[in-house]
């Protein structure tokens, strides 16, 4: 028998999850609080976590279908561009899939806590305040610009995201900018990035607990799947427009605001 309460949670977070996958403010962070506060508890709510972003990372497949097609095409025309670019994003990929692989479970175990997203959100804002003071030119406009060292940078950069609480997207574009990228060319390479990441994250988390699930988490991760799916079609081109006009700040102080009240609340339940 479906549990309409529970299934109608998993939607909810599926919403928030796609709103917030590909803005520096950590869905997994707000999916982690939001499941707390709702009491969403699954057979396996953190591979609910990692599961629905497919949802997202569909929605970008989607919407950039064009473009990964002419890339596809290029790869196998061996177009120097194309190949440039395909390599940068496997470089960027390599160094978060090979430390996942190994600290998935700890991770998991020892980060996937409260107290833990609020102190990442507090020193990622005051991180991404900081680049924003930067007054470097950016060398690179344009993903198809770049190259192994600007891979590297923001692939190093995407395993600090491991860290419930600091952001995918909020690390990888920070990670750009340190590497001469302008703002909206590596927010855009964030989301090249994201297929293979958490198509690989998700793919990997299913395949080790797949067998633990309940027919209900099914049906849950099938409603949060669509839900972030929906959501992240809204959010990612009204993204791209954004950063293209507006600096990251309002994302930090948000961060920063969030992760103090969290952090108040969790004393005050622990006192």
């Amino acid at each position: 028998m479906i549990d309409w309460i529970h299934l109608g949670k998993a939607f909810f977070l599926g919403l928030l999850e796609g709103l917030t996958e590909f803005l520096p403010i950590s869905s997994t962070g707000h999916l982690i609080l939001v499941g707390d506060w709702i009491d969403f508890t699954s057979h396996e709510a953190r591979v609910f976590d990692v599961v629905i972003q497919l949802g997202a990372i569909l929605a970008v497949c989607w919407l950039y279908r064009a473009k990964i097609a002419n890339l596809c095409d290029g790869v196998v025309r061996r177009d120097p561009d194309a190949l440039r670019f395909a390599t940068a994003v496997l470089v960027a990929f390599l160094p978060a899939a090979v430390i996942g692989a190994l600290l998935i479970g700890p991770i998991k175990h020892y980060l996937f806590d409260p107290a833990v997203v609020a102190a990442a959100l507090i020193a990622g804002g005051l991180v991404i305040l900081w680049v924003e003071r930067r007054s470097a030119v950016p060398r690179i406009h344009a993903i198809e610009d770049f190259g192994w060292k600007q891979a590297i940078g923001i692939g190093l950069a995407q395993c600090v995201a491991m860290i419930p609480g600091t952001s995918r997207s909020g690390a990888t574009i920070i990670g750009g900018m340190l590497s001469g990228v302008s703002r909206q060319a590596a927010t855009e390479f964030s989301f090249f990035l994201a297929i293979p990441t958490m198509l690989g994250a998700a793919t990997y988390d299913a395949m080790r607990h797949y067998h633990l699930l309940s027919m209900q988490d099914f049906w849950s991760i099938a409603a949060g799947f669509t839900a972030a799916f929906l959501s992240a079609l809204v959010v990612v081109n009204a993204l791209v427009r954004l950063v293209a006009r507006h600096s990251l700040r309002a994302f930090a102080w948000y961060r920063i605001g969030l992760g103090v009240v969290i952090g108040v609340v969790s004393l005050g339940w622990s006192v």
